[in-house]
């Protein structure tokens, strides 16, 4: 039996020392040391040998347990430290290294466009103003003399929230709010979101516009041909020309809308323009005597006009976009190319 004994030992101690993971290291403990394991099985057999025997034989094989219990705890531990040094060495920082620099953002195309446009215009004098963009249907239309049985209201896919409750058409209604509380004369800008039904590579349901108002005294559509060439200059650069095209809209009287010449081939013809050499950017006109009279202006007294253009249009052209949901993919590498 002894024997026996020594031989379990030699062979658990040989195989506990050479195991290299803790699987292994787990196995051979259920081999060695679990219910049905090698060390068990000597005491099941201790009703085999003579009673005079058995208490001696007893005290070695719970010896052997013991000592075996130690070793396996003994390896365990040192296993289980190679696996964090190798775990710390894998993760390991090297401190000498140089930091990483956060990205720097920039702003967006839509912003950088919007900014240029109120510099231009504050420039000549014009206020920046802004208003809700749930609006009432008498300041989104009948103010700006649209009533409800206008066919006009057919030309635009309005966002109705309730019965006389609107998400704006255009910012228009800036325009209707600052006249009923100001008299003339006027000089602003309403910049702002506005929403329409219409969504494609050009339009989008949720887009941005700028609309431009100047009430007083003896203001004729020269002012206006005079004001939009000097936006225009500013913005595309000091050679670009323009090109007024009679048009309707219910809030002006005449009407026109404003060509530039194309920033892409200076008026020669290409395919952006279409071989025309000009490119539209927005509309405007002399603002219609009923919209004075709604908000108390003497019409016979006072005169003005109106414009406005979609700042995603402007942008396009700016700077060559040919698809208007980049503005609003939030792609880093779309973005970072206005920096």
């Amino acid at each position: 039996m002894d024997t026996r004994i020594q031989s379990v030992k030699s062979k658990a101690v040989q195989e506990f020392n050479q195991s290299e993971s803790l699987e292994e290291l787990q196995q051979l403990r259920v081999k060695y040391l679990g219910k049905k394991g090698e060390v068990t099985q000597l005491l099941r057999t201790m009703g085999q040998i003579p009673a005079e025997e058995r208490p001696k034989v007893g005290q070695m094989v719970n010896q052997l347990k013991n000592e075996l219990a130690v070793i396996y705890e003994e390896k365990y531990a040192e296993l289980e430290s190679k696996i964090q040094q190798s775990r710390l060495a894998a993760e390991a920082i090297d401190i000498t290294l140089p930091g990483r620099k956060p990205k720097a953002g920039s702003l967006h195309p839509l912003t950088l466009v919007l900014n240029e446009i109120k510099q231009i215009f504050i420039s000549m004098g014009y206020q920046v103003v802004e208003g809700p963009e749930i609006e009432t249907d008498y300041y989104n239309f009948e103010a700006l003399n649209i009533p409800k049985d206008h066919p006009a209201r057919d030309m635009q896919d309005t966002f109705y929230i309730s019965g006389d409750y609107l998400l704006r058409s255009q910012t228009s209604p800036v325009q209707i709010r600052v006249m009923e509380k100001q008299e003339p004369p006027v000089r602003i800008i309403a910049p702002g979101k506005v929403y329409r039904s219409d969504a494609d590579v050009t339009h989008s349901p949720m887009f941005h516009q700028v609309e431009g108002l100047l009430i007083d005294e003896g203001i004729t559509f020269a002012d206006l041909k005079g004001t939009l060439q000097v936006f225009a200059r500013a913005m595309f650069g000091p050679d670009t020309k323009t090109r007024f095209r009679p048009s309707y809209f219910p809030f002006t009287e005449p009407s026109a809308e404003v060509d530039v010449s194309c920033i892409m081939c200076r008026g020669e013809g290409c395919r952006v323009c279409s071989d025309t050499g000009w490119l539209e950017i927005l509309g405007s006109g002399m603002v219609d005597p009923r919209v004075l009279e709604h908000v108390g202006y003497d019409p016979d007294k006072y005169t003005g006009f109106a414009f406005g253009m979609g700042i995603e249009r402007i942008a396009m052209l700016k700077y060559g976009i040919n698809d208007i949901r980049l503005f609003f993919n939030n792609d880093q590498r779309f973005l970072d190319q206005f920096k």
